[in-house]
Formats: C-alpha cells, sequence, structure tokens
C-alpha cells in the first residue's frame, strides 16, 4: 500500500487549509486512517483517525473543534480540513493506514505511512 499526502504549504495563523491522502495498491475501504505530526524535535503526534466501518472518528484534544478527518472511500482518499492554524500547528504531517481498520490513536498500530507534508504556520 502506497499513501500520497499533498495540501500542505505556509499559511497565516486562522487560515484553514486541507491535507489529501491518496492510497493506493490495497482495499482502502478496509483500512482505520489517521493523520499525525511530527515538529522539529518533538515525537509524532496523533490528531485524528477515522475508523474503516461507521466512519467514527476521534481527536486530539489539541485538535478537536478545529481540525476535521474524512475519508471518500471512492477515491480511496483520507482527508484532514484544519481551521483556525496556530503557529503550533506547524509540523510535517503525516497520513498512515492501520490494516485491521480500528480507530487506534497509537502510531505503533499503523502499517503504513505516507512520506509526510509540511505545514508551516505563520504568526
Amino acid at each position: 500500500v502506497q499513501l500520497q499526502a499533498c495540501g500542505g504549504g505556509l499559511v497565516q495563523a486562522g487560515d484553514s487549509l486541507t491535507l489529501s491522502c491518496a492510497a493506493s495498491g490495497g482495499t482502502f475501504s478496509r483500512y482505520g486512517m489517521g493523520w499525525f505530526r511530527q515538529a522539529p524535535g518533538k515525537e509524532r503526534e496523533f490528531l485524528a483517525v477515522i475508523n474503516r466501518g461507521s466512519g467514527s472518528t476521534n481527536y486530539a484534544d489539541s485538535v478537536k473543534g478545529r481540525f476535521t478527518i474524512s475519508r471518500d472511500n471512492a477515491r480511496n482518499t483520507v482527508y484532514l480540513q484544519m481551521n483556525s492554524l496556530k503557529p503550533e500547528d506547524t509540523a510535517v504531517y503525516y497520513c498512515a493506514a492501520d490494516r485491521r481498520g480500528f480507530s487506534s490513536t497509537s502510531f505503533y498500530n499503523y502499517d503504513y505511512w505516507g512520506q509526510g507534508t509540511q505545514v508551516t504556520v505563520s504568526s
């Protein structure tokens, strides 16, 4: 399974940005899909996850109410809509796939990772 994340860029505080992650080579609808980020000198941080079935979602407290994860199984794509961006949101953002299809918040449970896309938020 290959994951290709895109949509990052340089924005100002308060702006919005939508990341996309396209999957190929597997059965996308079977996977739980998550978004993580990693800032320089920090550990990779869980942001959001959407499961394979009901599409239930879960968010980190740091982004709850500002970020929205969604998926389009027909397009094999997962999205992360990010609103009210803050400078502390600056990081490399990664999408990941969990073959079990669950809603895991731990990066240990993810089997496939995208290459990451840089998001920089200026103050």
